[in-house]
């Protein structure tokens, strides 16, 4: 039983523990969307209509199930879409199976998300035994993948997080070190450890998931989280890149804005940008940090 996910805020340590999780689904960008551009509005984010085209395709049909998060809204409308055009019989594929994470911060929130993890758990079948020894591995991996300081000045990419690497490379070509997840990167973080050897791994993959970051929720200051992480990184510049489709960050950017000015980071606004990288954003990236360097 192959398994794959898609979304931010995902248990992965569970995933993990089923020893048949391939990660993220791929987007391909650039791609022609005939089928998913008949079903769904145009505000829907590129790299979503990829991953519905392709599950139209069959490009997915290897998978038993796909597990999809509630905590990105276009995920869950994916999610949404897909049982619908299945149960119309118009497209085949894994079993959806939504995960509902709750992140508001307040001690329901957290219950409501541990149960969500238990429900995962039996419906994958994994006892805690399965589940320790994944949370084992996973925090092996969190302490071997600790991100060391760039030696280079360091350019902070912030706003949506891209589904390339586009911009990354733009900010290495004009000799800055890049800092911020693309969207992939984003989803695949485990995130901080899980506590070890406590009797109920459920209840601490719980946890650990309901007080993950997630800027979509609003549950936090995105301005001054975006001046921490510039802080932390001793970043020089800033990159606020916001893509044309994702109407939820863009009301945070004044007050990132005025985070990075407070810090003295200046920054380049990017709003209403093509997903895609196709609209001259690289060459804005690299010409703005050019200018800052000369």
């Amino acid at each position: 039983m192959m398994i794959a996910s898609l979304g931010p805020c995902l248990p992965l340590d569970l995933l993990e523990a089923t020893g048949r999780h391939t990660g993220q689904l791929p987007w391909l960008l650039g791609a022609p969307t005939p089928h998913a551009d008949r079903w769904l509005e145009s505000k829907f984010p590129v790299w979503s209509r990829s991953i519905v085209e392709q599950w139209a395709t069959g490009r997915f049909d290897e998978l038993d199930a796909v597990v999809f998060s509630r905590g990105d809204d276009a995920v869950q409308r994916v999610y949404y879409y897909l049982c619908e055009l299945q149960r119309r019989g118009l497209v085949g594929g894994p079993r959806p199976i939504i995960f509902d994470v709750a992140q508001i911060p307040r001690a329901t929130s957290e219950a409501h998300t541990v149960a969500s993890v238990r429900g995962l758990a039996t419906e994958l079948k994994l006892d805690n035994a399965a589940l320790e020894a994944a949370i084992a591995r996973t925090n092996a991996r969190r302490a071997a993948t600790r991100a060391e300081r760039a030696l280079r000045p360091a350019c902070l990419i912030a706003g949506t997080p891209p589904p390339h690497r586009l911009l990354h490379d733009a900010v290495a070509a004009a000799g800055l070190a890049a800092v911020g997840e693309t969207l992939a990167e984003s989803w695949s973080n485990p995130g901080p450890r899980v506590a070890e050897a406590s009797g109920d791994p459920a209840a601490m993959i719980g946890r650990q998931v309901h007080e993950r970051r997630n800027d979509r929720r609003g549950f936090l200051d995105v301005g001054q989280a975006t001046a921490a992480v510039a802080c932390a990184c001793d970043a020089t510049a800033a990159v606020l890149w916001y893509s044309e489709e994702d109407e939820a960050r863009v009301w945070g950017l004044p007050r990132v804005r005025d985070a990075l000015a407070a810090i003295e980071v200046p920054a380049l606004v990017m709003t209403r940008r093509d997903e895609t990288g196709a609209d001259g954003a690289p060459d804005e990236i690299r010409a703005f940090l050019k200018g800052l360097c000369s």
